[in-house]
């Protein structure tokens, strides 16, 4: 019986001083910490807005910094769309690609709060280029 409380009373020891470890600094005293700033687990994550590229003519998108413009182009290759985005310190487009097997389709990202133009051209021609407004708020 001695020794199964040796065991229960070892099994507690070790658990406690693993737990205080886990509690403890992750950065020793006196070590400098990284300055890169980090996102407060708070923050919400911010969905994106997916729309289909035919219904973007002439439309107006509202998005928030940080946010993105996810653009579905159907049946056309994610790749074969370019954009010009007016005003690049309000937003900037990304370019739609393939990699092995996951699709990215192509997007606007929101940066700073204002309103831009945007135009998208499609390589395949014969498809007009659509232009479309992107408004853009703080969070």
């Amino acid at each position: 019986m001695n020794t199964a409380k040796l065991i229960g009373a070892a099994f507690v020891v070790a658990a406690a001083l693993t737990l205080a470890g886990c509690a403890g600094e992750t950065t020793p005293s006196g070590s400098p910490s990284s300055s890169a700033p980090s996102e407060s687990p708070a923050t919400p994550v911010i969905a994106p807005v997916t729309m289909d590229a035919g219904d973007l003519q002439g439309a107006t998108v509202d998005l928030v910094v940080g946010q993105v413009l996810n653009i579905d182009t159907g049946d056309l290759a994610v790749d074969s769309y370019t954009g010009e985005v007016a005003d690049t310190a309000v937003a900037v487009f990304v370019q739609g690609r393939e990699d092995g097997s996951a699709v990215f389709n192509p997007g606007i990202e929101a940066r700073s709060a204002g309103a831009t133009e945007v135009t998208m051209t499609n390589a395949q021609g014969g498809i007009q280029p659509l232009q479309f407004t992107v408004e853009v708020t703080d969070r």
